[in-house]
């Protein structure tokens, strides 16, 4: 299996939008990590030319990411919120597809990788055992024991466990607003519990910037942990430079359906506040209603109409190329568990 033969436990996340680069995929993976390469928001033909561009840099290993489809969303739904976001914003028009999910699967499986790599809900165990047939390990991004149950089921080879601090969307395969009222789990209480209640190796992923915070996971119990935001600021990132500038500040994260009809995590700003309590559960319907007035702030250099997406410990991504981080991260992970053990605790 890949998670057990990686000289560094650290796995690139999939940051669809545009941070996703084969250069930020090769780099993670050259030190020694593991890199997914996100395929979210992209055609196949767009996905194989990545791929491509991976391949012709490294001889190593890497995955790509896909999200799974939901159903559409009656109109009615969230027509009253386009409405609201009309009287201010220049919008587009609110349509649903499947993120050529049949023909990204295809390709995967007749041009393999090692892995795929699921958010938003876990394939079927037919799908899973296509890919299984041509040599690809399949991991799926789990937000609960529920969940995790489901993927285990269907063949998952390893669980990626998204704990509440991560920045971009949740990955719950369904997004419920009725679910809100439960305070979702944060990555420690989740990989303790997948843990205890599964065989399969778990990769944690959410909230963690630093050695110490890969220390805990691993002592914890998971095999590797899953790095996104702490990469955003890299050189070979393609974070665009609004989210990119926006990144070092203090300011706090929130959960928000606001920009896409999903929950999400990103950097509190004007938009988010003037329009959580309103946005609808509509994804991706109000992802695609809302690109032209994010593309339209980012090109103002405006950071309060767009998603700024990032975790709870985003001010600690440091600016450094994305090996260097990788090696930085390793020898610090490293000091802090050789800390922890060196800790006198007497049993009474």
């Amino acid at each position: 299996m890949i998670i057990d033969d990686l000289a560094v436990p650290i796995v690139l996340a999939p940051m669809a939008g545009g941070p996703s680069t084969p250069e930020l995929t090769v780099a993670v993976t050259e030190a020694g990590g593991f890199g997914l390469l996100a395929a979210g928001y992209l055609s196949a033909h767009d996905t194989a030319a990545r791929i491509t561009a991976t391949r012709a840099a490294t001889d190593a290993p890497f995955g790509v990411n896909l999200f799974v489809p939901g159903p559409a969303t009656p109109a009615d739904h969230y027509a009253g919120y386009l409405a609201e976001l009309a009287r201010t914003h220049s919008i587009g028009e609110a349509k649903y597809d499947t993120d050529d999910w049949a023909a990204k699967l295809d390709l995967l499986v007749a041009d393999p990788v090692a892995v795929v790599s699921f958010t938003f809900g876990c394939p079927t165990a037919e799908e899973i055992a296509r890919l299984h047939a041509v040599g690809s390990e399949s991991w799926v991004t789990v937000t609960s024991a529920a969940e995790a149950r489901i993927a285990v089921e269907r063949g998952a080879d390893v669980l990626i466990a998204q704990g509440a601090e991560a920045g971009g969307h949740r990955a719950t395969f369904v997004d419920r607003p009725e679910d809100d009222a439960t305070d979702p789990l944060s990555v420690l209480a989740l990989l303790q519990i997948l843990t205890a209640t599964t065989d399969r190796p778990v990769v944690a992923t959410g909230g963690i910037s630093t050695g110490a915070g890969i220390a805990a996971a691993l002592a914890a119990g998971a095999a590797a942990v899953q790095l996104g935001t702490v990469f955003l600021r890299c050189p070979e990132a393609g974070t665009n430079p609004v989210h990119r500038a926006a990144l070092a500040t203090e300011t706090p994260t929130m959960l928000t359906r606001a920009f896409t009809g999903r929950r999400a995590r990103g950097l509190r700003n004007q938009f988010m506040v003037e329009h959580s309590a309103t946005a609808p559960a509509a994804y991706p319907e109000i992802h695609y209603a809302t690109a032209p007035l994010r593309a339209e702030a980012r090109t103002a250099g405006n950071p309060d109409n767009v998603n700024l997406w990032a975790g709870q410990t985003h001010s600690l991504a440091p600016e450094l190329p994305a090996g260097e981080l990788v090696r930085t991260l390793a020898a610090d992970t490293k000091s802090a568990l050789n800390a922890a053990l060196s800790r006198r605790i007497q049993v009474c």
